[in-house]
């Protein structure tokens, strides 16, 4: 593909044997100089985000990548099984392929897997999700005190902090990067 005709963020492109997600571009230009396009990419593999010119990339091209939607239905040992909601095949993912997508793992719900060539090569979590409270301490108010939290275990396992009114089985929005507690979901 031409250096700049058709980028767009999202795009899954493949230079030197890699797979990487166009996560940003601009161009810059300075004087009479040509315009240098730069590019922040993420590494498929590894999530490495990096920036780089085009110049320094060379000859890039674009890959066919699709979404494929899978409901996780159990962990075995140290992979969990997906099956996929189009051909209804079971598939299973090691930890380190999930990464730490793994601790938003809930059984039953359905989970967006970027493929290219018909192989899921990631999973994609949303910024935000929203998960039930396994567990936490009973419902306590403070006088006053409007920062004031304590722990609660998800029903994938995971244990933020979250606000002192938040009770078992609420559900709740946290962020997936962050691992921060968002609000209650209504």
């Amino acid at each position: 593909m031409s250096q700049t005709e058709n980028l767009h963020r999202g795009a899954v492109i493949r230079h030197q044997g890699h797979l990487y997600t166009l996560l940003d571009f601009r161009v810059a230009q300075s004087g009479k100089m040509k315009p240098t396009v730069h590019v922040k990419l993420r590494d498929i593999k590894s999530g490495h985000i990096g920036e780089r010119s085009l110049d320094e990339l060379g000859k890039i091209e674009e890959v066919a990548a699709q979404f494929r939607e899978m409901q996780f239905l159990y962990a075995a040992g140290k992979d969990r099984v997906f099956m996929d909601s189009g051909t209804f095949e079971e598939q299973k993912f090691g930890e380190g392929f999930l990464g730490r997508e793994i601790e938003f793992l809930v059984e039953g719900e359905t989970y967006r897997f970027l493929t290219i060539e018909g192989q899921a090569v990631s999973m994609q979590l949303p910024p935000v999700v929203v998960i039930a409270v396994a567990d936490t301490a009973p419902v306590e108010h403070a006088s006053g005190m409007s920062n004031i939290t304590k722990e609660a275990k998800l029903a994938s396992g995971l244990t933020i902090r979250v606000p002192l009114f938040i009770k078992t089985g609420d559900k709740i929005r946290v962020r997936t990067d962050t691992h921060e507690y968002q609000g209650k979901e209504h």
